[in-house]
């Protein structure tokens, strides 16, 4: 007798092959969900080897296009970056999963979703977050949670003996000595020999991104057209070739800034549940974007607005980190965002060059840029002698604060 039906979020990987396993184990029936975000993986033979170990049914999704349009084009409109220099590229995509995970539960009439996170990272809040959030009733098994589990699979080598043991294809490769995430925005790496923060990463660590020493002598040139803050048109000023529909340009861009060496940062970061731990990020594609679209921002979008944006960038930024995408809040921010995306519109164009994005010239139609107000050399409409007035004000606080200073130190 079933004890029901489960939708795994399987990546055909060690763990999550042995977690298919343990939930048949159980006495569960397992449907395994494997996302197709842009990851290098052998999706045929990851759904054969689900297969072989008795999964139900088997699900590969191709989610690579919404991800860039639902979720990689909001973080752009937003700029947004956690702690000033993660790009979010696996906390953005979670939610993107877990949200076909749930339809995927929901349209075969399963009451438990699963997954292998562990206990300690980020991961688990944010699948289970939206899980919560468009399926409340769903029940989550989550086994690196579970002590059963965890007593049993220390580490890897208890898991390479179990699954030797029942037949699951284990990898003929030697393990690399850390974690590696890979998705469409970029690639992180983590734990092993990286958990020291004093160690350096070693040269083979990165594969997304040349070594900047070793990259072209050359610059690549592009012009990036953006409409609403999102960009949609992608050109290399030399070769005259463009790219235009969302995934094309996102992957394009990940071409030109790997090349390059842009995008690589390593970085100590506070996780939700109140630990720091350290990251090795690549975000080509994603840093180009921050750069370009940054600049048509500024260029076009007025002061006062903009400094509120910025406020919501940052919140927006630690909602998608803390996995609060489908909460009431992050809608709240994500429409204020995408408004004041309205005016901007133009052209950025930039050079990409040993693991730097230099800002080259913009245009645009819907530019707050007046350059004979600003110019030095014609007066234009504005009168200097303006400029006094408004000092005197401006300084009346300043002036106030020193006679308050003066006061105190006399009656020292």
């Amino acid at each position: 007798m079933s004890k029901g039906l489960v939708v795994l979020a399987y990546s055909g990987g060690l763990d999550t092959s042995c977690i298919l396993l343990w939930l048949k184990e159980q006495g569960y029936d397992v449907i395994a969900f494997l996302a197709n975000i842009g990851q290098d993986e052998d999706f045929d033979a990851a759904q054969k080897k689900a297969e072989k170990l008795g999964a139900k049914k088997v699900f590969i999704e191709d989610l690579r296009s919404e991800f860039v349009q639902e979720f990689i084009w909001p973080a752009v409109q937003a700029n947004a970056v956690y702690e000033d220099r993660y790009l979010l590229g696996t906390s953005i995509a979670r939610p993107c999963i877990a949200r076909r995970q749930v339809q995927i539960a929901r349209q075969e009439r399963a009451q438990y979703v699963s997954h292998g996170a562990t206990g300690k990272g980020n991961d688990q809040v944010r699948f289970e977050l939206t899980c919560y959030a468009l399926y409340p009733q769903v029940q989550i098994i989550a086994p690196w949670r579970i002590p059963e589990f965890y007593s049993r699979f220390r580490g890897r080598k208890d898991l390479m003996e179990y699954a030797e043991k029942h037949g699951i294809p284990v990898p003929v490769t030697p393990k690399a000595p850390w974690s590696m995430d890979a998705n469409l925005m970029h690639i992180s790496y983590e734990s092993g020999i990286l958990e020291n923060p004093k160690n350096h990463a070693p040269s083979d660590l990165y594969q997304m991104t040349k070594n900047p020493e070793d990259s072209p002598s050359e610059p690549d040139v592009l012009e990036i057209d953006f409409a609403k803050g999102v960009p949609v048109r992608v050109t290399h000023v030399k070769e005259g070739t463009s790219k235009d529909t969302p995934l094309e340009l996102f992957c394009y861009l990940n071409e030109i800034g790997g090349k390059h060496g842009v995008g690589r940062i390593d970085i100590v970061e506070n996780r939700f549940i109140g630990m720091k731990s350290r990251g090795i990020y690549e975000t080509p594609g994603g840093t180009i974007l921050l750069h370009a679209h940054l600049d048509i921002e500024t260029f076009t979008m007025d002061r006062e607005v903009r400094k509120i944006k910025q406020s919501l960038g940052i919140k927006f930024s630690e909602l998608i980190y803390n996995g609060f995408w489908y909460s009431p809040e992050c809608e709240f921010v994500r429409h204020c965002i995408d408004k004041s995306q309205e005016n901007v519109e133009g052209r950025v164009q930039l050079s990409v060059f040993k693991g730097q994005v230099y800002i080259l010239g913009r245009e645009s139609p819907k530019s707050l840029y007046n350059e004979e107000l600003v110019s030095m050399d014609v007066q234009g409409d504005y009168d200097p002698c303006d400029a006094s007035g408004f000092i005197k004000i401006n300084a009346v606080r300043l002036r106030e604060h020193n006679r308050l200073q003066g006061a105190a130190q006399k009656t020292l």
